[in-house]
Protein backbone atom coordinates (compact mmCIF):
# COMPACT_ATOMS: atom_id res chain seq x y z
CA UNK A 1 0.00 0.00 0.00
CA UNK A 2 1.09 3.40 -1.00
CA UNK A 3 1.99 5.63 1.83
CA UNK A 4 -0.09 8.70 1.61
CA UNK A 5 2.29 11.93 1.52
CA UNK A 6 1.85 15.29 2.67
CA UNK A 7 0.75 16.58 -0.93
CA UNK A 8 -1.64 13.83 -0.85
CA UNK A 9 -3.29 15.28 2.55
CA UNK A 10 -3.31 18.56 1.15
CA UNK A 11 -4.85 17.69 -1.93
CA UNK A 12 -7.60 15.85 0.05
CA UNK A 13 -7.75 18.47 2.42
CA UNK A 14 -8.72 21.16 -0.10
CA UNK A 15 -11.20 17.98 -1.64
CA UNK A 16 -13.27 18.19 1.92
CA UNK A 17 -13.14 21.62 2.60
CA UNK A 18 -14.93 22.07 -1.15
CA UNK A 19 -17.67 19.94 0.02
CA UNK A 20 -18.06 21.47 3.13
CA UNK A 21 -18.41 24.73 1.59
CA UNK A 22 -20.90 23.15 -1.02
CA UNK A 23 -23.05 21.45 1.89
CA UNK A 24 -22.99 24.98 3.83
CA UNK A 25 -23.20 27.41 1.10
CA UNK A 26 -24.38 25.90 -2.22
CA UNK A 27 -27.60 23.99 -1.55
CA UNK A 28 -29.40 27.36 -1.33
CA UNK A 29 -32.66 27.82 -2.41
CA UNK A 30 -33.45 24.28 -3.97
CA UNK A 31 -36.01 21.76 -3.31
CA UNK A 32 -35.91 19.52 -0.32
CA UNK A 33 -35.49 16.19 -2.26
CA UNK A 34 -31.87 17.77 -4.60
CA UNK A 35 -31.21 19.42 -1.30
CA UNK A 36 -31.15 16.09 0.49
CA UNK A 37 -29.43 13.78 -2.23
CA UNK A 38 -26.52 17.04 -2.84
CA UNK A 39 -26.02 16.93 1.23
CA UNK A 40 -25.02 13.42 0.65
CA UNK A 41 -23.41 13.21 -1.56
CA UNK A 42 -20.98 15.90 -0.60
CA UNK A 43 -21.06 14.83 2.81
CA UNK A 44 -19.81 11.04 2.13
CA UNK A 45 -17.60 12.71 0.21
CA UNK A 46 -15.96 15.38 3.02
CA UNK A 47 -16.27 12.23 5.30
CA UNK A 48 -13.88 10.16 2.75
CA UNK A 49 -11.54 12.75 2.42
CA UNK A 50 -10.81 13.19 6.40
CA UNK A 51 -10.68 9.19 6.87
CA UNK A 52 -7.79 9.23 4.17
CA UNK A 53 -5.85 12.21 5.97
CA UNK A 54 -6.14 10.89 9.71
CA UNK A 55 -5.39 7.09 8.56
CA UNK A 56 -3.38 7.16 5.57
CA UNK A 57 -4.81 5.29 2.18
CA UNK A 58 -5.18 1.62 4.44
CA UNK A 59 -8.89 2.97 4.72
CA UNK A 60 -9.52 2.19 1.61
CA UNK A 61 -8.73 -1.64 2.60
CA UNK A 62 -12.24 -1.19 4.38
CA UNK A 63 -14.58 -3.89 1.86
CA UNK A 64 -16.74 -0.49 2.47
CA UNK A 65 -15.47 1.38 0.06
CA UNK A 66 -16.61 -0.18 -3.20
CA UNK A 67 -20.25 0.50 -1.50
CA UNK A 68 -19.53 4.16 -0.04
CA UNK A 69 -17.89 5.00 -3.40
CA UNK A 70 -21.62 4.09 -5.13
CA UNK A 71 -23.28 6.35 -2.52
CA UNK A 72 -21.76 9.82 -4.26
CA UNK A 73 -22.62 9.33 -7.94
CA UNK A 74 -25.95 8.07 -7.10
CA UNK A 75 -26.71 10.85 -4.91
CA UNK A 76 -25.16 13.45 -6.95
CA UNK A 77 -27.35 12.06 -9.98
CA UNK A 78 -30.21 11.90 -8.26
CA UNK A 79 -30.13 15.55 -7.08
CA UNK A 80 -29.29 16.31 -10.71
CA UNK A 81 -32.76 14.32 -12.01
CA UNK A 82 -34.49 15.88 -9.11
CA UNK A 83 -33.76 19.72 -9.47
CA UNK A 84 -33.87 19.60 -13.32
CA UNK A 85 -35.93 16.31 -14.15
CA UNK A 86 -39.00 16.40 -11.80
CA UNK A 87 -41.23 14.11 -13.29
CA UNK A 88 -38.26 11.48 -13.45
CA UNK A 89 -37.13 12.14 -9.49
CA UNK A 90 -39.47 9.37 -8.28
CA UNK A 91 -38.37 6.45 -11.06
CA UNK A 92 -34.52 7.63 -10.61
CA UNK A 93 -34.28 7.78 -6.66
CA UNK A 94 -35.85 4.22 -7.00
CA UNK A 95 -33.12 3.40 -9.41
CA UNK A 96 -31.08 4.61 -6.90
CA UNK A 97 -32.47 2.74 -4.12
CA UNK A 98 -31.96 -0.54 -6.18
CA UNK A 99 -28.43 0.19 -7.40
CA UNK A 100 -27.36 0.85 -4.21
CA UNK A 101 -28.48 -2.62 -2.68
CA UNK A 102 -27.39 -4.52 -5.82
CA UNK A 103 -23.99 -3.29 -5.47
CA UNK A 104 -24.20 -4.05 -1.64
CA UNK A 105 -25.22 -7.01 -1.72
CA UNK A 106 -23.20 -8.84 -4.62
CA UNK A 107 -20.00 -7.56 -2.65
CA UNK A 108 -20.75 -9.52 0.06
CA UNK A 109 -22.67 -12.38 -1.35
CA UNK A 110 -21.22 -12.83 -4.84
CA UNK A 111 -18.51 -11.31 -5.43
CA UNK A 112 -16.95 -11.95 -8.42
CA UNK A 113 -18.45 -11.46 -11.73
CA UNK A 114 -21.92 -10.68 -11.07
CA UNK A 115 -20.19 -7.94 -8.36
CA UNK A 116 -18.30 -6.18 -11.44
CA UNK A 117 -21.66 -6.03 -13.87
CA UNK A 118 -23.56 -4.56 -10.82
CA UNK A 119 -21.25 -2.03 -9.88
CA UNK A 120 -20.13 -1.01 -13.93
CA UNK A 121 -23.81 -0.50 -14.43
CA UNK A 122 -25.15 1.07 -12.08
CA UNK A 123 -21.83 3.43 -11.73
CA UNK A 124 -21.92 3.69 -15.61
CA UNK A 125 -25.49 4.76 -15.73
CA UNK A 126 -25.49 7.47 -12.63
CA UNK A 127 -21.63 8.84 -13.92
CA UNK A 128 -23.01 9.42 -17.83
CA UNK A 129 -25.88 11.14 -16.08
CA UNK A 130 -24.13 13.27 -13.85
CA UNK A 131 -21.67 14.13 -17.17
CA UNK A 132 -24.36 14.71 -19.87
CA UNK A 133 -27.35 16.46 -18.10
CA UNK A 134 -25.46 19.17 -17.24
CA UNK A 135 -23.60 20.00 -20.90
CA UNK A 136 -27.32 19.46 -22.26
CA UNK A 137 -28.43 21.66 -20.26
CA UNK A 138 -25.61 24.69 -20.55
CA UNK A 139 -25.87 23.85 -24.52
CA UNK A 140 -29.58 24.13 -24.57
CA UNK A 141 -29.51 26.96 -22.74
CA UNK A 142 -31.60 25.73 -20.21
CA UNK A 143 -28.37 26.57 -17.68
CA UNK A 144 -25.54 28.57 -17.81
CA UNK A 145 -22.52 27.67 -19.59
CA UNK A 146 -20.93 27.58 -16.40
CA UNK A 147 -23.05 24.64 -15.21
CA UNK A 148 -20.80 22.27 -17.98
CA UNK A 149 -18.10 21.98 -14.89
CA UNK A 150 -20.40 19.92 -12.97
CA UNK A 151 -20.66 17.63 -15.89
CA UNK A 152 -16.61 17.30 -16.00
CA UNK A 153 -16.75 16.87 -11.95
CA UNK A 154 -19.12 13.85 -13.08
CA UNK A 155 -16.68 12.42 -15.84
CA UNK A 156 -13.83 12.86 -13.21
CA UNK A 157 -15.69 10.97 -10.21
CA UNK A 158 -16.53 7.77 -12.70
CA UNK A 159 -13.26 7.79 -13.30
CA UNK A 160 -12.02 7.95 -9.88
CA UNK A 161 -14.92 5.59 -9.10
CA UNK A 162 -14.60 2.79 -11.40
CA UNK A 163 -10.65 2.74 -10.73
CA UNK A 164 -11.50 2.30 -6.67
CA UNK A 165 -13.95 0.24 -7.48
CA UNK A 166 -12.33 -2.22 -9.60
CA UNK A 167 -9.38 -1.88 -7.27
CA UNK A 168 -11.25 -3.38 -4.70
CA UNK A 169 -12.87 -6.18 -6.50
CA UNK A 170 -9.87 -6.92 -7.47
CA UNK A 171 -9.36 -6.49 -10.91
CA UNK A 172 -7.40 -2.97 -11.42
CA UNK A 173 -7.42 -1.18 -14.63
CA UNK A 174 -4.21 0.22 -13.40
CA UNK A 175 -1.41 -0.79 -10.66
CA UNK A 176 -2.53 0.05 -7.25
CA UNK A 177 0.74 2.90 -6.65
CA UNK A 178 -0.46 4.61 -9.70
CA UNK A 179 -4.26 4.80 -8.51
CA UNK A 180 -3.29 6.29 -5.06
CA UNK A 181 -0.72 8.64 -6.88
CA UNK A 182 -3.88 9.99 -8.74
CA UNK A 183 -6.79 9.95 -6.59
CA UNK A 184 -6.19 12.68 -4.07
CA UNK A 185 -5.36 15.23 -7.21
CA UNK A 186 -8.77 13.82 -9.15
CA UNK A 187 -11.12 14.29 -6.22
CA UNK A 188 -9.58 17.70 -5.10
CA UNK A 189 -10.43 18.37 -9.21
CA UNK A 190 -13.53 16.72 -9.17
CA UNK A 191 -14.66 18.48 -6.41
CA UNK A 192 -13.57 22.45 -7.74
CA UNK A 193 -15.44 21.45 -10.80
CA UNK A 194 -18.53 20.59 -8.66
CA UNK A 195 -18.68 23.98 -6.71
CA UNK A 196 -17.50 26.04 -9.62
CA UNK A 197 -20.13 24.46 -11.87
CA UNK A 198 -23.23 24.70 -9.07
CA UNK A 199 -21.88 28.16 -8.36
CA UNK A 200 -22.43 29.01 -12.03
CA UNK A 201 -25.38 27.24 -12.47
Amino acid sequence: MKKISPLDRILLLITGLLAAYQIVVGLEGLGTLATWCYTIAFGVLLVAGLLMIIMGFEVLDSPLVVIVATIIPLSLSAGLVAEYLPAYSAAYLAFAVIGFLAVAITRFATPGRLATISLAVVHGIAGLLIFILPLVLSLSGAAPGGFALVGVGGALIGVGGLLLSFLKLGKPVLPQKTILSVLPGLLALMAAAFVAGFAMG
